[in-house]
């Protein structure tokens, strides 16, 4: 750009040279590609963009909206024409993507129509919790299979990575193949291998692949060169790597040998520590007291905030985890195995007998007779990040747009009322999405629990009502009782009638956001 634009000769010769510019996924350009575009075309040249401003949805990585928005006054006079008619969805997922879209401002006005009729109705399924979620739809998935729909005609799309691991693990037990497009299944992560090789290396110091994964990650300053001088001396000296580090230390130069000793340390002050834990505290320790957590939290690429909640779920899949009391490993190793096992699934399978699981970012450009669009949950789709920014949430909004519109027949949108995430069991409103979305559109699923998901823009989606005892009168200062986490002071809350949000701080559970209709507190 800026050779073309300080060099008037060179400019006007790709000016002649290109008479014709054509410009696809212009919804994607950033600010200097959009500037190089209007630079090269200042002259005679004919400029064709194709673009959809209601699939814009890579702001994170510099791409600008506003581009395909500026056209019609930037390069004026300039004829716009609207592919409305569309060959892929029916009747009414597009109804519901149309309506649903249409709450972003300064769109360019379009609608999409089809003459294939109207088709199924959008299926909503509200879970209890992520793992009634991901049963659901597996399950669902196992019938349409029965039915003789292709495992690829399956596609399971979520907001974030570590929301598949839940999917795997259903998809394995009931043995369905599946492949995660455009990534790598939960366990064969690196950030999850190295978190499992601290597990490892805690369980038996004398596991020498766990010593060689994580002695020097996150970096420690142990090189290359003190690594091969520990393995050389557990080679000659015929005992494992841990044993030799220590052995070795006090023969190093200063620097290596602090190095060393700190991580000998750690692994031991580890080890001693989280003895007597539960398998999930265990896990949630090892990333905080490794280092793990920390390095993916401070690091600011793109795929560092994936990585962290890809270890905050794997204290999920701890805690989530049932040890076999007759197996004869104990309940570590167990876990370990059964990730290992998880890990080494058939990948060669041929395409068509595949399950396509991917996040929604992935699924762009796609297309699936049948997608479960999972995690409708505010601070989860949209994201928490993108809450407090309206410019954000018109940028979510045209993600679950992409999303939806990935469906040709079936459509099924799913949430949970609690989720683990962050480290943490919370509970969760549901998406602002399904709210926008008409109920015209959508067959609400009787869930397991007898509940039924109805109206979302109404309050009583959370249909259990709270008869508070004592004062019951709900405000800032006021003591309750809660089953679980015993007494505590209300705080903050938001809302009304079932739906309202209630912020607790307990004596001994410590600060939680509750739901009014499934709290069930006692007011003392």
């Amino acid at each position: 750009y800026e050779l073309l634009k300080n060099n008037a000769e060179l400019l006007a010769h790709y000016q002649r040279r290109f008479e014709h510019i054509l410009v696809d996924e212009f919804q994607d350009t950033n600010t200097i590609q959009y500037k190089w575009i209007k630079l090269l075309s200042s002259g005679k040249n004919q400029v064709f963009c194709v673009g959809d401003d209601d699939q814009s949805i890579y702001g994170w990585r510099g791409a600008k909206i506003e581009n395909i928005q500026k056209l019609e006054t930037d390069f004026n006079p300039i004829q716009t024409i609207r592919l409305e008619q569309n060959y892929r969805s029916t009747g009414n997922i597009l109804g519901a993507s149309n309506t649903l879209i249409a709450n972003n401002s300064n769109r360019l006005e379009k609608s999409l129509w089809t003459d294939s009729g109207d088709g199924e109705l959008i299926d909503v399924y509200e879970a209890r919790t992520e793992t009634d979620e991901s049963d659901f739809v597996v399950s669902s998935i196992q019938k349409l299979l029965n039915e003789g729909t292709n495992p690829n005609e399956c596609a399971i799309l979520y907001r974030s990575n570590a929301q598949s691991r839940g999917f795997e693990e259903k998809l394995i037990k009931y043995n369905i193949p599946y492949i995660i497009y455009g990534g790598l299944r939960f366990f064969e992560r690196a950030e999850i291998k190295d978190a499992l090789c601290y597990l490892r290396l805690m369980e038996s110091v004398t596991d020498n692949v766990a010593f060689e994964r994580v002695v020097n990650f996150p970096t420690r300053g142990i090189g290359n060169a003190t690594i091969e001088k520990v393995r050389e001396f557990a080679r000659d000296n015929s005992t494992t790597l841990f044993q030799a580090a220590i052995a070795i230390s006090p023969s190093l130069p200063t620097r290596a040998s602090n190095a060393l000793i700190g991580f000998t340390q750690l692994i031991e002050q580890m080890c001693d520590e989280a003895k007597n834990l539960e398998l999930s505290e265990k896990v949630s320790y090892l990333i905080k007291t490794s280092g793990l957590i920390d390095y993916y939290s401070n690091n600011k690429t793109d795929k560092a905030g994936s990585k962290k909640e890809n270890l905050e779920e794997l204290i999920a899949a701890a805690k989530q985890y049932t040890h076999d009391e007759d197996s004869e490993m104990n309940e570590v190793m167990g876990f370990v195995s059964l990730a290992s096992l998880d890990s080494s699934g058939d990948t060669n399978a041929p395409e068509h007998q595949n399950v396509q699981l991917m996040t929604v970012h992935s699924a762009k450009g796609l297309e699936f007779p049948c997608v479960f669009l999972t995690g409708m949950e505010e601070d989860l789709f949209p994201s928490r990040q993108s809450k407090d920014e309206p410019h954000l949430i018109d940028e979510e909004r045209r993600l679950c747009y992409v999303g939806m519109t990935r469906a040709m027949k079936k459509l099924t949108l799913s949430f949970a009322i609690r989720r683990f995430l962050h480290g943490q069991s919370l509970y969760a409103d549901p998406s602002r999405f399904l709210g926008e979305i008409p109920n015209e559109y959508l067959n609400s699923i009787k869930q397991k629990f007898g509940a039924t998901v109805h109206n979302y823009k109404d309050d009583d989606i959370f249909n259990q009502d709270i008869e508070p005892e004592g004062q019951g009168q709900l405000s800032i200062g006021v003591t309750v009782k809660h089953a679980k986490f015993g007494f505590g002071t209300v705080l903050n809350f938001e809302g009304e009638g079932d739906s309202t949000r209630i912020q607790i701080k307990f004596k001994k559970a410590g600060t939680k956001w509750l739901i009014s209709s499934y709290a069930n507190l006692e007011f003392v």
